[in-house]
C-alpha cells in the first residue's frame, strides 16, 4: 500500500488531535527522521495515518528512556515508501526487543540488589566486606561491577 498521496493525508492539525502530541511536537520528531512528511502542492506537510504509529511508538519507547536516535535507528528499518506492514514491524521489533529485554534484565538485578553489595567501590554496607572485601571489585573495572554482571568470586 503506497503512503497517502499528499492532497489526501493528515494534515498536521489532525494528527496532533488523534495522537495527542502537540504541533510542535510532531515537527521536532520530524527532525528526527520519526515522521517524514509529504507536501502537497501549497507546499503543506501531509501525513500518513501510519505516522500515527510511528509517533505513537516514539512517545511510548522515549518514555521508557530510550534515546532519539535508537528510535530513528528501529524506524529507520521500515518502509519510507509505504505504509509499514506486520512482517516489517516484526522485523524492526526483533531488535528493539532485544534491547528491551536487556533493560528489563539490568532493572530486575538493580532491583534484586539495590540493599546490597553491588561492586561499586563504596564499601558503606556490612554486606560489603563479605561481597567485596578492600574493594576487590575494583580490579574487575569502573563502576557497580556486580550489576555490570561480573562475580564476586
Amino acid at each position: 500500500m503506497a503512503k497517502t498521496p499528499p492532497s489526501q493525508g493528515l494534515t498536521i492539525g489532525d494528527l496532533a488531535a488523534r495522537s495527542g502530541l502537540a504541533v510542535s511536537a510532531i515537527r521536532f520528531y520530524e527532525t528526527h527522521d520519526i515522521v517524514k512528511p509529504l507536501r502537497n502542492a501549497g507546499g503543506h506537510r501531509r501525513y500518513s495515518r501510519a505516522d500515527l504509529r510511528r509517533l505513537s511508538f516514539a512517545l511510548i519507547a522515549q518514555g521508557l528512556g530510550f534515546s532519539l536516535s535508537d528510535i530513528g535507528a528501529s524506524l529507520a528499518q521500515l518502509p519510507d515508501d509505504a505504509a509499514p506492514s506486520r512482517a516489517d514491524w516484526t522485523r524492526m521489533a526483533k531488535g528493539f526487543r532485544r534491547q528491551i529485554d536487556d533493560r528489563i534484565a539490568a532493572l530486575t538485578a538493580l532491583a534484586d540488589n539495590l540493599d546490597g553489595c553491588i561492586g561499586c567501590g563504596c564499601l558503606s554496607l556490612d554486606r560489603c566486606t563479605l561481597y567485596n572485601s578492600q574493594d576487590r571489585a575494583a580490579a574487575k573495572g569502573p563502576g557497580p561491577r556486580y550489576l555490570m554482571g561480573d562475580r564476586s568470586d
